[in-house]
């Protein structure tokens, strides 16, 4: 597997509880990378061939300090830098313009999360601030709005695009969203729609080490094992996980594991996410952390 991109989970923490969220974001979540493993991070990403980094979370800007480090010694190793937010810092295009200066240079990406889980209106106060912030810096910025269960709206491919996307059943969302969504035949789910499991180009690192190929299944932890060497040595028709879904989808998950399950989900996501859950304990070192599955301690 060869990677371009590296998206870093700062933290899972989050000051918002949104219901579409991929991993429960929570002021209550635990977790955070130091300064001293984000190095470590950078370093193995470089060698492994990572051209491309993100600073996500949860809220990357909780941690100001850390990230703005990171971002500096991202940019001074060559790499190409993203940042992912909900602006809830931007209370004024002044402050906001504070709160960025440092990055100016050295972000090529400033995408701010805005719609009706983060804001009163699509496009909210602190977002809209953010944005002109950055422009004015000339920092490049992108809005990401999530659509409501009801809307029409484009299907995501891999992640969530800059513009509005619709609801993936995950997370918080499966447990939130989908007794609001139209629901479809478990069957019909024979194909994974929004990920490339055998090159998928960028994958992600959260606070614990976890490489996840999609949130909440990991491939490896590189606090364990080089990233180089968890890249080199994926074999995705032999996951558990992976090579189940390449065959048949989160259909054959079921499947193959006999799994219980209802006549009918809100997307393929909902229904791989609830066969995940359920077969958590069978697979104790791929469907990790806890904090993916909503089991906040």
């Amino acid at each position: 597997m060869k990677l371009s991109g590296l998206h870093i989970l700062l933290t899972y923490q989050c000051l918002y509880e949104c219901d579409h969220c991929f991993v429960w974001g929570s002021p209550r979540q635990k977790g955070v990378l130091t300064l001293e493993q984000i190095e470590d991070v950078l370093h193995q990403a470089k060698q492994a061939g990572v051209t491309s980094i993100y600073f996500e979370g949860g809220e990357p800007f909780l941690y100001y300090a850390v990230l703005k480090k990171a971002v500096h010694l991202a940019a001074d190793m060559g790499f190409e830098v993203g940042i992912v937010s909900n602006s809830y810092w931007a209370t004024s295009v002044p402050d906001a313009v504070e709160y960025l200066r440092p990055f100016a240079g050295r972000v090529s990406d400033l995408s701010v999360s805005s719609d009706l889980y983060h804001c009163e209106d699509m496009l909210g106060e602190s977002p809209q601030n953010a944005v002109a912030a950055a422009k004015w810096l000339g920092i490049p910025t992108g809005v990401i709005s999530v659509a409501q269960p009801e809307e029409e709206s484009q299907e995501s491919h891999g992640q969530l695009a800059e513009e509005e996307s619709g609801v993936m059943y995950r997370g918080r969302a499966a447990d939130k969203l989908a007794p609001r969504a139209p629901k479809h035949p478990w069957e019909v789910f024979n194909s994974c729609p929004h990920e490339d499991l055998r090159e998928p180009g960028r994958v992600h690192l959260d606070p614990f080490g976890n490489i996840h190929i999609c949130q909440g299944i990991v491939i490896g932890n590189l606090f364990q094992k080089p990233l180089k060497q968890i890249c080199d040595e994926y074999d995705p028709e032999s996951h558990p996980i992976c090579g189940l879904l390449l065959t048949g989808g989160p259909a054959a998950l079921v499947t193959e594991y006999n799994l219980p399950h209802a006549s009918s989900y809100a997307d393929a996501c909902h229904l791989c996410y609830e066969a995940r859950t359920t077969l958590r304990s069978r697979l104790p070192d791929t469907l990790i952390p806890d904090a993916m599955y909503g089991v906040l301690k």
